[in-house]
């Protein structure tokens, strides 16, 4: 069985619940489950992102996505993922700095008005090296040479 990510609150590829966006409780994010796990696994990392920001936005902030969540060091025995987190591994920072999930919140002003949401995860064959606080960038750097398997889920959500 392939690693695998899959949550209750919406499809692959379906509508994210406002529940879990800026509409909502912008800090509150999806329960997630994690199938399939390879053996060898010594942790996980899970990545939310958003690359459909508005050309603008990519321009301020000089960036190719706007990142929602990081976090590492996930315990390889991990199968749930609450919904509002996880304890026990290690935050790193969002777009803005903070270290937390930041729920969808696509600005109506700018095309595209609905935008892709990946979640991300890395099985690794060891645990991270960085500390609490490390950037979305710096996590897949030091995660490229660890990867075992990577399985990933998308929800969408415009605010129209």
């Amino acid at each position: 069985m392939a690693l695998s990510l899959v949550t209750s609150a919406f499809e692959n590829g379906g509508r994210i619940s406002a529940k879990y966006t800026c509409d909502g409780d912008k800090r509150l994010s999806p329960p997630l489950s994690i199938r399939g796990v390879p053996e060898g696994a010594k942790s996980f990392v899970l990545i939310m992102d958003d690359p459909d920001i508005p050309e603008v936005k990519k321009k301020e902030y000089g960036i190719d996505s706007f990142d929602h969540w990081t976090l590492f060091n996930i315990p390889p025995e991990t199968r749930e993922i609450p919904e509002g987190g996880l304890h026990g591994c290690v935050t790193g920072v969002n777009t803005l700095g903070e270290s937390h999930y930041t729920g969808p919140c696509p600005p109506p002003e700018y095309e595209p008005k609905e935008h892709r949401y990946f979640f991300k995860l890395y099985a690794l064959r060891d645990t991270l090296s960085l500390s609490e606080g490390a950037t979305k960038r710096q996590v897949l750097d030091a995660l490229d040479p660890l990867v075992i398997e990577q399985a990933e889920y998308m929800g969408r959500y415009s605010r129209t």
